[in-house]
């Protein structure tokens, strides 16, 4: 397994002059991480609006540090006018030109995946039924996939519980839409601890049961902090993840903060590689 940490994990790290990569990123390898997850709003709130020069520059903050960055996600955090499921074909169209430009940014930093969940921007509108907005989902992450292919970027669908979205609620939702566009090179799957608790499958059954489409991990508990710090149980997640053949990216993702963001990095670490030295 490789072991990546968000990087707005940081956020109160931020000084005067913007986010401080060079800090973040190398705690991050010093607590024990191969790599890095970006957030594009910790850079600039509209991605149009990040430099090449700076792009080139966090790049090599990261490489300097020893850590790879995975990839982007928080897609569409902080930005105005995209939507994912829209029925308006214009704003469709502007989604998947952002998106366009999130891949372009995605492999300037050398990531290759990029996590889409963005509930607000995917939750059905009015009048909108599911079985239109897998369409117009498809529609949307359709317009990307020559940019995918061209940068070897890869999208990893993220399904969110119901009090979330109301749209790809489930593992098997997630895949339906998958399958839809069939481009598995290019769009694939992503699993979320958090998600899947909201599931009446068991996690370690979900894994199994998508393995095949999973190309990337994010490790977090219910109580929206790391793993370890809440009643969820690694120890079998990480087993199906090794049974199924898994060995990219467990990514720890948190929500709050309360413990520390020192104490959340460097103990979600520790209790993850404790729980792998017991996988079988």
């Amino acid at each position: 397994m490789k072991w990546a940490l968000c990087n707005e994990t940081f956020e109160t790290w931020r000084t005067d002059t913007g986010f401080d990569f060079p800090r973040v990123f190398d705690y991050i390898k010093r607590c024990g991480y191969d790599g890095v997850e970006v957030a594009p709003f910790t850079i600039e709130p509209d991605a149009f609006h990040i430099p090449a020069r700076k792009r080139v520059e966090i790049a090599r903050q990261a490489e300097q540090a020893g850590l790879e960055i995975t990839g982007l996600h928080w897609l569409l955090a902080k930005t105005e006018g995209y939507y994912l499921t829209s029925p308006d074909p214009v704003i469709r169209q502007k989604t998947a030109d952002y998106f366009l430009e999130l891949i372009r940014l995605c492999a300037d930093l050398n990531g290759t995946f990029m996590v889409l969940g963005s509930p607000l921007q995917r939750n059905l509108l009015n009048g909108v039924t599911k079985n239109q907005a897998l369409d117009y989902a498809a529609d949307t992450l359709c317009k990307t996939l020559p940019m995918l292919e061209k940068c070897g970027v890869r999208i990893a669908l993220e399904p969110l519980a119901p009090k979330e979205t109301n749209f790809i609620q489930t593992a098997a939702e997630g895949v339906d839409l998958i399958q839809k566009i069939d481009a598995p090179k290019q769009i694939a799957l992503h699993l979320d601890c958090k998600a899947m608790s909201s599931e009446s499958i068991p996690i370690s059954e979900l894994i199994r049961q998508n393995g095949e489409h999973l190309i990337y991990f994010h490790a977090n508990d219910p109580n929206l902090q790391g793993p370890g710090f809440g009643e969820l149980s690694f120890e079998p997640i990480l087993q199906s993840l090794h049974d199924i053949g898994y060995d990219g990216w467990i990514s720890v993702e948190v929500f709050d903060y309360t413990p520390g963001v020192e104490c959340l990095a460097t103990e979600s670490i520790r209790y993850l590689k404790n729980c792998f030295g017991n996988v079988q």
